[in-house]
């Protein structure tokens, strides 16, 4: 007798089984400055921080006394009508490039947009306000109409510890806005460490500039939810 076929087992929950992104931390680890590269310390990892890494995703650097810019999207904001928009993007190699393409992709407004409605950007500023000065030192952020930037100094809370925190708040209290369930934000998240404060400037003045820069307002100040609206005359955040 012929055996009945058996349907294929469903995929465990759980992020996707990448070699290439598994190679590219393995490449950093291998070839990055020692300053950067070197594994984390006994107590390090015991509190949670796993230098770089990856979770199938993106390759991740988590690591103490490291400034952090950090972006996290909606879920819909690569659409999957849209899907061939966005693949090419994620096949360009180099890194820095890779990320502004997709930075610009992000600008032009894909998806619902959630973070367009006032209660739904007040609720994740504050989130990502909420522990500064505890478990790490915000240095500036700006919530745009599907995605979050903010640029912070990690101390004793690891990175992943702390866009994990924000996300998860955020989601649920916004599904409960929304009335639905499932996915509010895109799995994982985009990182970078500064390099030096040139770099960090630099990057404070991106975030910072997002709104203008996608057309959204003429002055950075005047947009709702950014650092911006609190810098003084020479730059100083003041909170």
């Amino acid at each position: 007798m012929f055996g009945v076929s058996q349907p294929p087992k469903p995929r465990r929950p759980g992020p996707p089984h990448n070699p290439g992104v598994r190679d590219l931390v393995e490449g950093k680890r291998r070839w990055s400055s020692p300053r950067w590269s070197s594994p984390p310390k006994i107590e390090e990892a015991k509190h949670g921080f796993r230098g770089w890494n990856e979770r199938g995703y993106l390759p991740h650097r988590d690591k103490p006394g490291l400034t952090q810019f950090a972006t996290f999207r909606l879920a819909d904001s690569f659409p999957e009508s849209l899907r061939s928009e966005g693949e090419p993007l994620l096949k360009i190699e180099d890194d820095q490039q890779r990320r502004a393409e997709l930075e610009a992709y992000l600008d032009r407004g894909r998806g619902e947009c959630h973070l367009l409605r006032p209660e739904f950007a007040q609720l994740v500023e504050e989130a990502v306000r909420f522990f500064h000065g505890e478990r790490y030192d915000l240095r500036a952020w700006v919530v745009m109409p599907n995605h979050v930037h903010a640029l912070f100094k990690v101390d004793a809370t690891p990175m992943a510890e702390i866009l994990e925190s924000w996300k998860k708040h955020t989601a649920q209290k916004a599904n409960r806005l929304l009335g639905r369930r499932g996915e509010f934000w895109q799995a994982d998240y985009w990182d970078t460490f500064m390099r030096d404060s040139e770099h960090e400037l630099e990057t404070r003045r991106y975030i910072e500039n997002n709104p203008a820069n996608a057309g959204l307002v003429l002055d950075p100040k005047t947009w709702p939810w950014s650092s911006a609206r609190f810098r003084d005359e020479y730059g100083v955040l003041r909170l």
